[in-house]
């Protein structure tokens, strides 16, 4: 039973990690392909690409993910626990992707660890979740938001007497790097995440002491992680490409610089499992409040800062439900 339930978290984190990569392939690719910098095929596999790579840059975030959000539960029912964050977090990102909300996958396996958590009476590490997740939370969108308007300012005095067809062909080229970089972050990011969960997972059943990750865990959450962004999410590709603000290739450079800067820095020096979304969709609206304030239209992204509220706590009801339909199945009940 304890093998079982240990391959089926590792099969359904494996498949959280390919809905992350279809859900979350508009944070590395929407403005640039919106801009028509990169053709939408293309697109998609340098963020493939980047994202396979990225995902062996560290794995500092996953052992925040692993240790540092709920105390590891034991035994089978501890496995139950992780199985029910796992489908809590899918079933949100789901419903979001069905909705093109940009809503943040992170936010959402964290919100199914501490949903299971509370419906098992496990213990949650509220301090480190206050410290790890909801200050970065509310830090990284105002840093991104403010970054990106300032970097977009400076570009656009520095450029002021340039020829704007010459300028849109020079950024145009340049958002290539600039999206490699921000998929790149992306991978460092999320893939960190089911590896954490993963390792989590193996701690739980015994099958390893420590939350160190392994060589095997990292190769196969980079590589699902990548084949679900190559997959694409075209729904939320129009949204934060199209919906929220009309870019030009300035600004997109602009805001994926400065998100793929914010995601580097929290993932390298303070091991925080940040939201790529929030990041470049708060960049985006930086970018683009430095047009005038009604370029950017604050209905959309007012229903963006909704889902994000709501990520955590129904995905956390999700998971709290998974938990206790689990236990209605046969041979689980009496775990």
């Amino acid at each position: 039973m304890e093998l079982a339930l240990i391959l089926t978290v590792i099969v359904v984190a494996l498949s959280f990690d390919y809905t992350n990569g279809f859900h979350d392939a508009a944070n590395a690719i929407a403005t640039s392909v919106s801009t028509r910098a990169l053709t939408p095929r293309a697109a998609l596999l340098m963020a493939a690409s980047m994202n396979l790579i990225g995902a062996f840059l560290g794995t500092g975030v996953a052992q925040t993910v692993g240790s540092g959000i709920i105390e590891a539960p034991e035994g089978d029912s501890g496995l139950l626990v992780v199985l029910a964050a796992l489908v809590g977090a899918i079933v949100w990102n789901l419903i979001t992707w069905w909705f093109g909300l940009p809503s943040s996958s992170s936010h959402a396996l964290i919100g199914g660890l501490v949903g299971a958590a509370i419906a098992s009476a496990n213990t949650v590490k509220w301090t480190g979740i206050l410290d790890k997740v909801v200050i970065p939370m509310v830090v990284s969108p105002i840093v991104g938001f403010a970054l990106a308007f300032l970097v977009m300012t400076a570009i656009q005095w520095i450029f002021r007497r340039s020829n704007p067809g010459r300028v849109n062909r020079g950024f145009r080229l340049a958002q290539t790097f600039s999206a490699a970089a921000m998929a790149l972050g992306h991978g460092l990011q999320d893939a960190q995440k089911t590896m954490g969960v993963i390792t989590l997972a193996l701690v739980v059943g015994g099958y390893q002491a420590g939350f160190d990750v392994q060589w095997w865990v990292i190769v196969l959450a980079a590589t699902a992680l990548a084949a679900g962004t190559y997959a694409g999410g075209w729904r939320i590709m129009r949204t934060l490409g199209r919906r929220i603000v009309h870019l030009d290739p300035p600004m997109g450079f602009a805001a994926e610089s400065v998100a793929a800067g914010v995601l580097y820095t929290t993932a390298f020096a303070y091991h925080a499992p940040i939201s790529t979304t929030q990041t470049i969709t708060s960049a985006v609206i930086g970018v683009g409040s430095t047009k005038r304030l009604s370029a950017v239209r604050w209905g959309v992204a007012g229903n963006i800062v909704t889902a994000w509220v709501l990520t955590i706590p129904m995905a956390g009801l999700a998971a709290a439900l998974s938990y206790g339909l689990l236990h209605l199945m046969p041979g689980l009940s009496s775990l």
